[in-house]
């Protein structure tokens, strides 16, 4: 604790190891990282390999790894090698927390599991995200947030909900939910190991992970034993549950309560229907039979714009939006209300742009965002700190064993 770095944000003080890469890993660490932890990401050489990806990428600075590791410190360290091994044990001694995505099986290989690591650091919290549990069959397999959408059956879900071949969700669902939940995981561990004294070791499995937020949703009838149904939200497999065209484009609505469905009906003229028709009867029914309710709404939405349905239902207290194009998103007036959308420049891609962090705190104000780390960028800085010499520090370099790359002037994100 008490590592002096921008001592801003509620959990300033904090040092977490960072030994992740692509998504899941990256995601929960940058949670931390923006809530003023110092986190240092320890990238083998070469780097994460999602510094590669799309544009910016041949030179380290892919648009997913830009928005996934903003606020970190990077170091490089061949962790294959003893001399990268023991480097990563000496910065294990002094950190709050451990976090990595490979199996745990590579952490044992490279002499870096649990019980080599709390050797070093008793009270350090050690924590996986990878796959499966290690209890199961699946212990060993890889995993990527594609073949976990299909082992939780979210393609199946797709064609239930009226696509024509099964699909993923758009976005690295698996990666970021499994991420977000190791945030959550890795504060209520830090939490435990100021009340006990104790750190521990914890898993976070992308598999169980995912399956219970599936299965929240969609175990459905089969909650009960005997089951009482079958599978599946009706209300979220309904064909009719998107965005609902207009005269001039689309618009997303949700009536839910009693009330509303009431309000809805009564606005458009069908409230002795909604009323005397069973199907709608409740909410029990209502959910049963949502497809043919669904149909209604959408028929109704045809006859008005997108703004004449707005001034008309938000009075009314139903929740309603436009539908965004991921162009007309960077437009949202409210996203310009407060600043959503940050530029800073890059000492090698020039003006990027980035998200603000979506949480705010006016009691312990986060710190300045500052600009995903060059490759190495910190490396001497952190062997430095450990106590190695600047003509150990150039020995590693020419090894191999760590890179330095010459960190640009000092940027902050402008908001």
């Amino acid at each position: 604790m008490n590592h002096d770095t921008s001592q801003r944000g509620p959990l300033a003080g904090l040092r977490i190891i960072d030994i992740t890469e692509v998504v899941m890993g990256p995601s929960a660490t940058q949670m931390l990282a923006d809530l003023g932890a110092d986190v240092i990401k320890v990238e083998p050489p070469g780097g994460d390999m999602l510094r590669a990806t799309g544009p910016g990428g041949r030179s380290g600075a892919g648009p997913l790894f830009l928005n996934l590791n903003r606020n970190k410190r990077s170091i490089v360290l061949d962790l294959k090698r003893p001399e990268g091994r023991d480097a990563l044990l000496k910065l294990a001694t002094d950190a709050d927390a451990l976090v990595y995505n490979v199996r745990p099986q590579a952490m044992k290989r490279l002499g870096l599991d649990y019980d080599a690591v709390r050797k070093v650091n008793p009270r350090i919290v050690y924590v996986g995200t990878f796959g499966f549990s290690q209890r199961g069959r699946y212990a060993a397999s890889r995993a990527f947030d594609d073949l976990i959408q299909a082992a939780v059956a979210i393609p199946e879900a797709s064609l239930r909900a009226g696509s024509d071949v099964p699909r993923y969700a758009p976005l690295n669902l698996s990666d970021r939910a499994t991420g977000l939940y190791a945030f959550g995981v890795i504060c209520a561990a830090l939490l435990a190991r100021e009340r006990t004294g104790r750190g521990q070791a914890v898993d976070v499995p992308m598999f169980e992970t995912t399956a219970q937020m599936m299965l929240g949703d969609h175990l459905y009838g089969h909650t009960f034993v005997p089951a009482r149904g079958g599978f599946g939200y009706p209300r979220l497999l309904n064909p009719q549950r998107r965005p609902y065209a207009t005269r001039d484009g689309l618009v997303c609505l949700v009536v839910y309560t009693e009330e509303q469905w009431k309000a809805f009906m009564r606005a458009v003229g069908h409230e002795e229907r909604f009323v005397a028709d069973p199907r709608f009867a409740d909410g029990e029914s209502r959910t049963q039979h949502v497809e043919a309710l669904y149909e209604i709404v959408a028929d109704q939405l045809r006859t008005k714009t997108t703004d004449e349905w707005r001034a008309l239902l938000e009075p009314l207290g139903i929740p309603v939006l436009p539908a965004h194009t991921f162009e007309s998103l960077l437009d949202d007036p409210h996203l310009k209300d407060i600043g959503f959308f940050q530029q800073f420049e890059h000492p090698t891609e020039g003006v990027l742009r980035t998200m603000a962090v979506p949480s705010e705190w006016p009691q312990s104000p986060l710190p300045p965002l500052r600009p995903p780390p060059l490759l190495g960028e910190h490396s001497e800085q952190v062997l430095a700190d450990l106590g190695y010499s600047p003509q150990q520090i150039r020995e590693m370099v020419r090894s191999g064993v760590t890179q330095v790359t010459a960190p640009p002037a000092a940027v902050e994100i402008a908001a």
